[in-house]
């Protein structure tokens, strides 16, 4: 017998209801992303052109990728919000562990070519920039911006467990970083214009969009893993163990196994079989069913838990 906690028309309406709402902040988060991506790009890529700062391009393209990856993760959390049918028993979710994995490869091909035109510049000894104020205050305003985006992303993707929303938020918080680094660079270059004497400080922009890119690629690599654990229902680190423990910790629990645990997306699914008395009653094995479904969700909210109870052999 395989048993789930049944649920009460209040129950589902209130839990419809928050997935509702969930779903709109999510949205909601992820079109603000979008809108401070085509800001952001737009305001480097011209600021970049006119200055001739090679690190100011290089976050130019972050952020035009930042944009992309903001445009796919704000369609990843509208299929992703979509309920289970009969092709998906277990919903739409996993295109939020997609999303986050096209980003990775996004990102790595663009420190790739990142990486490339830096080197060009350093072997061409041809380094012509011109750092006005408009340099620095387009990398200030993408650091204000950035660094506000990125909180708001991280709470939303906290409080939904979205890991499309986490990537959004990793790529505006790598930014600040790396916008800091280009203004580092920026400043050694203007240096070299106030003492001819340090005329080699003028690579420094360049050397800048290197340190950049190795930042993008080191964060881009960490969250590739963690999107391919996802995808492949790696289990939480220690969750089998706790929940083993508070399963057997039930009177009437002889044994737990075949725990499994997996996430979907922000949601996740615990599979458990427990040996019981062989005298229970069918009544009496679901009400135990029951009290193990009430003490997992006191650790897990909103979990979807199967529980089977199987009689022990003497």
């Amino acid at each position: 017998m395989t048993t789930e906690l049944p649920l009460s028309p209040e129950e589902k309406d209130l839990l419809t209801t928050l997935a509702k709402t969930a779903d709109r902040e999510k949205r909601l988060a992820a079109l603000s992303s979008v809108i401070a991506a085509i800001g952001l790009t737009s305001f480097k890529i011209v600021v970049g052109a006119a200055t001739g700062s090679l690190g100011i391009l290089a976050e130019a393209a972050h952020s035009a990728l930042d944009l992309v990856a903001a445009i796919v993760t704000l369609f990843a959390i509208r299929i992703s919000g979509k309920p289970a049918d009969k092709e998906h028993l277990y919903g739409h979710w996993k295109v939020e562990n997609l999303s986050a994995l096209f980003e990775t490869f996004l990102l790595l091909i663009t420190c790739g070519w990142i990486i490339y035109e830096a080197i060009q510049r350093l072997l061409s000894k041809n380094i012509k920039i011109e750092v006005t104020i408009w340099a620095f205050i387009v990398m200030l305003v993408s650091i204000i911006i950035d660094f506000t985006r990125s909180r708001v992303l991280y709470r939303a993707a906290r409080k939904h467990h979205s890991q499309a929303l986490e990537a959004d938020a990793l790529h505006f918080g790598t930014d600040v970083w790396s916008s800091s680094v280009v203004i580092g660079g920026l400043f050694l270059v203007k240096l070299s214009d106030w003492i001819p004497s340090l005329n080699f400080l003028r690579q420094a922009d360049a050397i800048a969009a290197i340190v950049v890119a190795g930042i993008v690629i080191y964060v881009s690599i960490q969250m590739g893993i963690r999107t391919i654990r996802g995808l492949m229902d790696t289990a939480p680190q220690g969750m089998v163990d706790q929940i083993k423990t508070i399963v057997e910790s039930v009177p009437g629990v002889i044994n737990c196994h075949n725990l499994r645990v997996r996430y979907s997306g922000p949601q996740i699914f615990v599979d458990a079989h427990i040996l019981v008395s062989p005298n229970q009653s069918i009544v009496e094995a679901h009400d135990l069913t029951k009290q193990i479904e009430a003490r997992i969700r006191q650790i897990i909210a909103g979990a979807d838990i199967t529980v089977h109870p199987e009689p022990k052999e003497d």
